[in-house]
């Protein structure tokens, strides 16, 4: 039997280009080499397509992050699939480890929906929803979840009221990722700059009500058409930080993840229940991971969905998995076999 030709994708042009990188790179050691081919598609920061080599380095080296040559070989991607110098790479199905706009946003995925190439992850209208909380919030509330109270501002409001939140409050872009331009703000002195900063990333920017309460993640993983959610952790971040910002997330030692969460059986058994139908009232596929607040009032509180998560053998998402028992690379063998499955497109094919 001949193996699947996968291709990953990553780098790509948004802010969170590195990590792409990191997590496919976590994704090309431990895939399995008895059933997949890869072949390593990078995006550069241009936005050009490039084929790398699969030895081509993607990990953090002496503190320096990876990113995508720009003077790789390079793929015309279209409608017809990949190919270089006019020669077909004869792509069976598409692993995009893409964070962030252009990757996580429904529009790759929309590319591969018209070269009719099966991919992993959720399609086009999923993985736009998720990556805009502003639209993902109101779909958690009308499925009876409670998320944090705030508003929508954009770069062309002259004035910006915030009279019915108190502070401390959050400043975050709307379409960002990895917490890139997202600040806590204790009082009115730091929101014009907090703003300022926050449209560097987006033009629509999420003011909200700052909750005070534990980190606690779930992921989803759907096998067979069935969404399935993993036992619960937590994020516990160091002292230093006020919040899980972007060198919280990615320095050494900056938080630790308890796996399982240290919360009451029933709990767990109810955040694990709302990441399900988080997963579902969005129409992911695939795999999602669930974030959410857990309240000293006992309330849980979903903050958002990641379509495509941090995906290093170190990442939330496949430690969830793991202490659940599907490892790593069985974790990458069932997204493939699930994208096989087609049923992202509006016409399920």
């Amino acid at each position: 039997m001949s193996k699947l030709n996968v291709a990953i994708i990553c780098g790509g042009i948004s802010s969170e280009h590195e990590i792409s990188c990191i997590s496919a790179g976590g994704v090309l050691k431990a895939i399995d080499s008895s059933k997949y081919t890869v072949t390593l598609i990078g995006i550069t920061k241009a936005g050009n397509w490039v084929l790398l080599p699969n030895d081509y380095p993607l990990e953090i080296n002496h503190g320096k992050l990876p990113n995508v040559d720009e003077n790789a070989a390079a793929i015309v991607a279209d409608v017809h699939g990949f190919s270089v110098s006019g020669k077909a790479l004869n792509i069976d199905v598409v692993f995009p480890v893409l964070h962030g706009p252009y990757g996580e946003d429904g529009t790759i995925q929309g590319l591969l929906e018209i070269a009719n190439l099966p991919y992993v992850g959720s399609g086009v209208l999923a993985s736009a929803v998720a990556m805009d909380k502003s639209f993902a919030k109101p779909i958690f509330a009308a499925a009876g979840m409670d998320v944090a109270d705030g508003i929508v501002v954009t770069s062309a409001d002259k004035q910006v009221a915030i009279d019915d939140l108190a502070y401390p409050i959050f400043v975050k872009p709307a379409r960002g990722g990895s917490s890139r331009g997202t600040h806590k703000v204790n009082s009115v002195d730091g929101l014009n700059a907090a703003l300022k900063d926050a449209f560097l990333y987006d033009h629509k920017v999420m003011i909200e009500q700052a909750v005070i309460g534990r980190e606690i993640e779930c992921a989803v993983l759907e096998s067979n058409g069935i969404a399935q959610a993993s036992i619960v952790g937590e994020i516990i971040i160091s002292s230093k930080f006020e919040f899980y910002d972007f060198e919280a997330k990615y320095l050494d030692g900056a938080t630790t993840a308890k796996i399982p969460a240290d919360l009451p059986p029933e709990i767990s058994d109810e955040i694990r229940r709302k990441a399900v139908q988080a997963f579902k009232a969005l129409g992911c596929s695939g795999l999602a991971r669930c974030d959410f607040f857990y309240t000293d009032k006992g309330k849980i509180i979903i903050n958002e969905i990641n379509t495509m998560p941090g995906f290093t053998g170190t990442s939330m998402y496949p430690k969830l998995m793991a202490a659940s028992g599907v490892d790593y690379k069985s974790l990458i063998s069932a997204l493939i076999e699930t994208a096989l499955l087609r049923t992202n497109g509006v016409l399920g094919n």
